[in-house]
């Protein structure tokens, strides 16, 4: 018994110390409390907080409409340190909205009141925004500039606001008709699926009006106003939007501008919203921040119920303005495109059946005037992205490399009918003239592409001798002054047997681009490795070629949509990121020499009748799938003058009788 007094001064402390701990301030639950509005207010839900005097459903019901006008955006908000008198406490919050591409910041003061033992919110609209009165709410108004022009040489215009007619069916001018009646008559007058359009508008509201398509409003166009308007509800409404000259102009080169749909405004980030128009493929998908510039917005306070006529006559603006971003115009893209040369490439093509392809370049300068794909390839980028065989015209970069091994066009070499490698025979393309057998000129077998020749000089040209010379001639290599996606070819540097045999008539795994064989033809005008050049300002916006669907310049892009074998093998490999050993100014006189051979000797003498400067060409034909006979690709390059050009069709007979004529026409009409 003697510890008794200690024991009971020991449990009065105790008791003493948790009295002392329930009667502190409170901080800690109105640290809670504020933490808890601060999480609420950012949520844009203040239904679980508790008010002083007023109903939480209310002041929910409040918030909501002063912020109706910035749905769907919400607010981060944090809470900041509390400063405490008597029963009340004030803390500072902190507000971070995003609007746009900036960042609208304040802080306001809160203030919470004990009641018993909780924590209330004292309600104010000004805990909000700055300064918010009682019956005022916040509003955003966007100013979207007009998507810039993509401009060809000169800074012509390729690409700008064109005007259009929007055709449908106003649902408020329908009169007592029937919408499905009029829908249906409307989508047959303009060509498209007239049950999924009659949805369209019965889903709609009774004042919207359901665009069934977008026309030129050009002159050109064969569904006339007063046909549109003898349906009951139909309407053509004038509209503008950024177009080239034509539907089908280099439209796989520059892809297309069309109003944003719900998948591209999620993935956006919020730079994209509902209306905005944004790029579809190519250049214009590639570049379409620095062509669509950036909205700018003015967030303001007003008096809810305030009208636009009310404003329009008051004599000072009546709403405050809270946060403003300066709208910023897009930056024209500046190309190398040549809308003369483009148009006449594609309409050289306009008949061609099979995915084709026509890329014309200047070898000085290594713009690239004009990248056409045919319709038969069906809005593929043919002419940039294409993978094939290149066939003979690889001939070029098999005498570089055999200059390289100390021959000359004058050198000779053997040309036999026939030639059996590892069991696999090779020969010549039908017709092969008999005069040319034999033991011949390096020239002669070029000018008349004897396959048996070139790859009788196998064992005297590595596999890495023909990389080498590829990349001299500026394909197999990387781009980076294109400013486009591009494959740009690939040469493997190892093959054995007839793998090797086969590159030596630019078969096997050698692939080229249209675009890369218009390169190599370029590079021997030039006398130097020609860099293609096709975008002048890349660097004036965000440019993402991953976002063009394709592929960053210079790398390999996906197979296209033709089922051809070579293009279906395994990945090509990555390009050099330059040549190693430069083409010399020598060597491709030398390549000149013989490739005017082909037009003066050879098989492309139809050439020698365009005019102006001398025509120096390359045939090439190349078998791929299995078909017995094998399918082939037809190609031909040329120089003339300042201008290489490319030619191919995908599945085309002989480069000499199917491309040839194309080359000769464009060439001819080129002059």
């Amino acid at each position: 018994m003697g510890n008794s007094p200690k024991l009971a001064l020991a449990l009065v402390g105790l008791v003493l110390g948790t009295s002392l701990v329930a009667c502190g301030d409170g901080r800690a639950g109105a640290e809670d409390a504020a933490k808890q509005l601060a999480t609420a207010v950012s949520a844009l839900d203040v239904g679980s907080v508790g008010f002083d005097g007023k109903e939480s459903g209310a002041v929910n019901d409040q918030l909501k409409e002063i912020f109706q006008g910035l749905d769907p955006d919400k607010p981060a908000v944090q809470a900041g340190e509390l400063t405490f008198d008597a029963d009340t406490a004030t803390f500072p919050l902190n507000y971070a909205w995003k609007v746009g591409a900036e960042e609208w910041k304040y802080t306001v003061s809160a203030q919470l009141k004990k009641s018993g033992d909780k924590w209330l919110t004292v309600w104010k609209p000004a805990m909000l925004v700055p300064e918010l009165a009682d019956g005022e709410i916040v509003t955003r108004s966007t100013d979207t500039p007009q998507r810039a022009a993509i401009l060809g040489a000169g800074n012509v215009p390729l690409v700008t606001y064109r005007p259009v007619v929007k055709v449908g069916v106003d649902k408020p001018a329908l009169g007592g008709a029937d919408p499905a009646d009029s829908a249906t008559k409307l989508a047959k007058l303009v060509g498209v699926d007239p049950a999924g359009y009659a949805q369209q508008v019965a889903a709609a509201g009774p004042e919207a009006f359901v665009s069934a398509i977008t026309l030129r409003d050009d002159g050109s166009r064969t569904i006339t106003d007063a046909q549109i308007s003898a349906i009951p509800g139909g309407r053509a409404v004038p509209d503008s939007l950024p177009l080239a000259p034509t539907r089908t102009f280099a439209r796989a080169l520059l892809g297309t501008a069309a109003e944003a749909n719900a998948e591209q405004i999620e993935k956006s980030g919020g730079a994209l919203k509902p209306g905005d128009t944004t790029g579809i493929g190519g250049l214009q998908q590639q570049y379409d921040a620095q062509l669509r510039g950036s909205d700018g917005i003015v967030i303001r306070a007003q008096k809810a119920g305030l009208t636009a006529e009310e404003i329009k006559a008051a004599t000072t603006d009546p709403r405050r303005v809270l946060f403003r971003t300066e709208v910023k115009t897009g930056t024209a893209l500046k190309t190398t495109l040549d809308p003369k040369l483009q148009q006449l490439a594609e309409d050289v093509l306009a008949d061609v059946g099979p995915a084709s392809a026509i890329v014309a370049l200047r070898p000085s300068s290594g713009a690239v005037l004009a990248a056409a794909s045919g319709p038969g390839s069906n809005g593929y980028d043919t002419a940039m992205l294409g993978q094939y065989a290149p066939g003979s015209i690889f001939k070029m970069i098999d005498s570089l490399a055999m200059f390289r091994n100390g021959m000359t066009p004058d050198s000779t070499v053997d040309c036999p009918p026939t030639l059996t490698v590892d069991g696999r025979t090779f020969k010549n393309a039908e017709g092969y003239p008999e005069s040319s057998l034999g033991s011949v000129t390096l020239r002669d077998a070029f000018a008349h592409s004897c396959n048996t020749a070139f790859i009788n000089a196998r064992d005297g040209v590595s596999q890495a001798q023909l990389e080498s010379a590829a990349t001299s001639l500026g394909v197999a290599v990387e781009a980076p002054a294109l400013g486009a996606a591009a494959f740009l070819g690939s040469v493997p540097g190892e093959a054995e047997g007839t793998e090797h045999a086969a590159s030596m008539i630019g078969q096997g795994k050698v692939l080229l681009s249209p675009l890369a064989a218009a390169v190599m033809a370029g590079s021997v005008a030039k006398g130097a490795p020609v860099a293609a050049q096709l975008v002048l300002n890349p660097n004036e916006g965000v440019a993402d070629p991953a976002a063009a669907g394709t592929e960053t310049p210079g790398t390999t892009p996906a197979v296209p949509p033709s089922g051809d074998a070579a293009a279906s093998a395994a990945p090509a490999p990555a390009p050099a990121t330059a040549a190693g050993k430069p083409v010399t100014a020598a060597e491709a006189a030398s390549l000149a020499d013989m490739m005017r051979a082909v037009v003066t000797s050879g098989h492309a003498g139809f050439l020698s009748s365009v005019p102006g400067a001398p025509v120096g060409a390359k045939t090439g034909t190349a078998e791929f799938g299995n078909d017995s006979p094998p399918k082939t690709h037809a190609w031909i390059v040329a120089t003339h003058g300042d201008l290489a050009v490319a030619v191919f069709v995908e599945d085309g007979g002989l480069g000499a009788t199917t491309s040839g004529p194309l080359l000769k026409e464009f060439l001819t009409r080129a002059s």
